[in-house]
């Protein structure tokens, strides 16, 4: 599977982050998806976003925007 698999943009729009209600954006490379509030990453699995506080990694200290 090559290529980027961009999610929809109203489901973007929709998503928010379960552990603090942060809208999240797509990460490049399919990394996942990144909460604009707290910082986790949440995955994305065969195009399908994981929005599960334990399946997130969590934010990497000192790496938050101000």
């Amino acid at each position: 599977m090559g290529g980027m698999m961009a999610l929809d943009a109203e489901l973007l729009e929709i998503l928010i982050c379960p552990a603090c209600q942060g809208g999240v954006r797509e990460l490049e490379q399919e990394q996942g998806l990144e909460c604009g509030g707290c910082g986790r990453i949440y995955p994305v699995r065969d195009g399908i976003p994981v929005m599960l506080v334990e399946e997130a990694s969590e934010p990497t200290p000192g790496a938050q925007k101000d």
